[in-house]
């Protein structure tokens, strides 16, 4: 049987790879099985929501930040991937998360992230909100940092 985060967690990590830059994912060793790593250098949280309509809401526990963090510290990149359902996908890097989920980790803080038939999606957390909305399914940004580093290093 498939277990719920791989069904969708697998989402997100097939967009990836379809996207021809990812040439390797493995699994960063934490509990939670919410943690990858891209191409050797690119950390990777992955969060999912199962409402079925907008808004979806991710709770963040104070392990979960620090392993983020923890993350942010040994490759330099770490992005958050939220799945929205089957809706979409939000890839928020590191800098963008901290505008709504500040340095002080408290035990349980939240994102939420809103969406309108055809428009992208507003991104809010416990401590501020994205001034830019961001496009469903998104992974540019990610995709291109892991093919800066393919460049770099020949992986």
């Amino acid at each position: 049987m498939i277990k719920e985060f791989e069904f969708f967690h697998g989402a997100a990590l097939c967009q990836l790879v379809h996207n021809k830059k990812v040439y390797s994912i493995v699994t960063y060793p934490t509990a939670d099985n919410a943690s990858y790593v891209i191409n050797s250098g690119v950390g990777v949280y992955i969060k999912y929501s199962k409402k079925r309509l907008s808004p979806w809401r991710f709770t963040f526990k104070k392990e979960h930040q620090d392993e983020i963090l923890e993350m942010k510290k040994r490759f330099g990149t770490v992005y958050v991937i939220l799945v929205c359902n089957d809706d979409g996908i939000a890839c928020l890097d590191y800098t963008e998360l901290k505008k709504i989920l500040d340095y002080l980790h408290e035990e349980a803080e939240w994102i939420a992230v809103y969406r309108s038939k055809r428009e992208k999606y507003s991104i809010k957390g416990s401590d501020g909100k994205l001034q830019f909305k961001m496009g469903v399914n998104d992974f540019s940004k990610l995709t291109s940092h892991a093919g800066l580093y393919e460049k770099l290093f020949n992986t």
